[in-house]
């Protein structure tokens, strides 16, 4: 099934059930109408990171299900697979069997040695200095082979997730056969995980290296080409980064809309929101929360950096059960580039913020994504954080299938649903957008229209109160689907 203009949702097989038959049943009795595709987070075996570390990729998590369940979900919406294109788990046979054969293992070069990487072996202060971390640390592990011997590798990540050499012609060989082997298993779309910490440089930021991104990004495009599966290389940085790949063709992510959306809510004012909207990528996927936090390095420069210190602010005095100590070393929790809460907690647990902020994202150019958590509205689950001290599970509660049944019936998730199905369903979303000015700070006007199809979201910032207006054909009426 190929990708189509309608919501993708975003969830672990393991959130929304206990597996993917489970997830299935789910999705085919209540969502089908308002859901059109599915990214299953990683759900091969792995060493770490909740199936971020991958030890094989040709394989379903024996928790999850089979190949078979991967299968059936494909015949009611189309997928999206995850590819760690920057790392593999330490776990996995080709690393195992580099840590004992050393040299002499065939799979050496796929791993960056310290010693091979850096003119003197080791980063001066000044190149270490340069390098785009993700956490506040030097981004090696030391390992131990089996002769005794130790050296330092690269590992951007977790100690279980280590870089891979994407320029070693045994790295490029395994990237070719796992990019052919997830699109025979029904992919539409490949995710590119961490993308750019894939090309890595002696004396630069080692992070979005150009022209070594185009360079890998157009192989991987020419692996997955025959099967007519696309690529979406997953990038949290600027958003000048997120032009780029666009105006080159590819799929990208509005990682700046949450961040930009909680300060046009926090603030009642619509002018920052509207001038994204005026220029961001059409091809595109928009996101309000992910299975990480919400991204603040994403927003630089569309938000001044004291409205991106207001905003975050805010965040912690408005949002519910949400702490600035979720987000430090007291939870596990040092990436410095997000904040970790639902979008519903971040927005109080109000339900018209909550619905106008759901509202936004579908009138915004792109196909839209909802995290598990946020299809359910969501709130921070902080009996998991506590339990696990990890500052992300704030945002990845474990439904049951009852407690899916039980939030269906709360009128929020009903109206989030009739939203999303209207989206889903109404052509003008295959049209045109035009952005009213309004004159007036705290309104927004977004329209769509193609042929005799048009629909307009008219909403006050400051009350949340919302109207969607579409035109009938058949009636030759103008009709109200949606407000609060």
């Amino acid at each position: 099934m190929s990708i189509e203009n309608k919501i993708m949702l975003i969830t672990y097989a393991d959130s929304m059930g206990k597996n993917l038959k489970e997830l299935r049943n789910i999705l085919k009795a209540h969502f089908k109408e308002a859901l059109g595709g599915v990214h299953i987070l990683p759900f091969f075996p792995s060493s770490a990171d909740r199936g971020f570390a991958p030890i094989t990729y040709e394989k379903v998590d024996d928790r999850f299900g089979t190949w078979q369940d991967i299968e059936e979900l494909r015949k009611d919406f189309y997928l999206m697979f995850d590819f760690m294109i920057n790392h593999i788990s330490r776990q996995s046979f080709f690393f195992r069997d580099f840590v004992t054969r050393k040299d002499n293992s065939p799979y050496a070069k796929m791993f960056i040695r310290y010693k091979d990487f850096w003119p003197n072996g080791e980063p001066s202060e000044e190149e270490l200095n340069l390098i785009y971390k993700r956490k506040p640390r030097s981004p090696y592990v030391t390992v131990k082979f089996a002769d005794g011997t130790t050296e330092k590798l690269w590992c951007t990540f977790d100690s279980e997730q280590i870089d891979l050499d994407v320029n070693s012609p045994v790295t490029r060989k395994f990237i070719q056969n796992t990019l052919e082997y997830l699109a025979k298993r029904g992919a539409a779309l490949i995710r590119l995980d961490a993308f750019a910490y894939a090309t890595k440089k002696p004396g630069t930021s080692c992070f979005f290296i150009e022209p070594e991104v185009w360079e890998l990004l157009e192989f991987c495009q020419s692996v997955l080409k025959p099967y007519r599966v696309e690529i979406l290389p997953e990038v949290h940085e600027h958003y000048s980064i997120q032009l780029k790949l666009a105006e080159k063709g590819y799929w990208v992510y509005d990682f700046a809309l949450p961040m930009l959306l909680l300060y046009t809510l926090y603030s009642g004012s619509n002018a920052k929101l509207l001038r994204w909207l005026k220029i961001c990528p059409r091809k595109q996927f928009t996101t309000l929360d992910t299975h990480d936090g919400i991204g603040v390095v994403d927003v630089k420069g569309l938000l001044a950096d004291e409205e991106i210190e207001q905003t975050k602010e805010h965040l912690y005095s408005r949002g519910a059960n949400i702490k600035k100590i979720y987000n430090t070393i007291a939870y596990n929790n040092l990436d410095i580039y997000q904040i970790n809460c639902t979008y519903y907690s971040a927005l109080g647990n109000n339900d018209n913020a909550y619905l106008l902020a759901r509202a936004i994202q579908f009138f915004a150019p792109g196909i839209p994504q909802v995290y598990y958590v946020g299809l359910l509205a969501g709130e921070n689950d902080i009996e998991l954080l506590e339990k696990t001290r990890e500052g992300r599970n704030i945002n990845r509660h474990y439904y049951t299938r009852e407690e899916v049944e039980k939030n269906l019936q709360r009128p929020v998730v009903q109206k989030l649903l009739e939203l999303m199905k209207f989206r889903n369903s109404y052509p003008a979303f295959n049209g045109d957008l035009n952005i009213t000015e309004t004159g007036t700070d705290h309104l927004i006007e977004l329209s769509w229209e193609k042929g005799e199809y048009r629909t307009k979201l008219k909403a006050d910032l400051k009350t949340f109160n919302f109207t969607i207006t579409y035109f009938d054909p058949d009636s030759k009426q103008l009709k109200k689907i949606f407000y609060n």
